[in-house]
């Protein structure tokens, strides 16, 4: 199991990377990294809801919960118990954060622009001070 001590950081160290990588105009990298920081924190928000110590890090550990094995971030965050709060309040937030898929990885070089990376970051922030 990974903490949810150990998620937070994670999500903040990951933020925090996309931000340096962002500063250097490497964009793909930063969105990459960006949407990878939100996950971990709707990771972390789960297990606050479900009142686990940890998320489930091996194969032995998900066995019985596939479905939370996943990088979609709407599904995440529908089972952080979070959806009506985050898409009621802040779905401008939520819209920019939403269409990131860890798929971007095999974009090519200069998929990602200064502008998006920018949103991505600041919908990111709101959205990690939230949950």
């Amino acid at each position: 199991m990974i903490s949810v001590k150990d998620l937070k950081k994670i999500a903040k160290a990951r933020l925090k990377d996309s931000e340096v990588l962002f500063r250097n105009k490497r964009y793909d990298g930063s969105i990459y990294l960006c949407g990878y920081a939100v996950e971990i924190a709707l990771k972390a928000k789960i297990c606050k809801t479900l009142r686990w110590s940890g998320f489930p890090e091996t194969g032995k550990e998900f066995k019985n919960f596939n479905s939370f094995k996943t990088h979609n971030l709407d599904v995440l965050l529908k089972l952080s118990g979070m959806e009506s709060k985050i898409k009621g309040m802040y779905m401008t937030d939520w819209s920019i954060i939403a269409l990131w898929d860890p798929e971007v990885r095999y974009k090519p070089i200069g998929t990602a622009k200064k502008i998006d990376v920018q949103d991505m970051i600041s919908s990111s922030k709101n959205i990690l001070g939230i949950l």
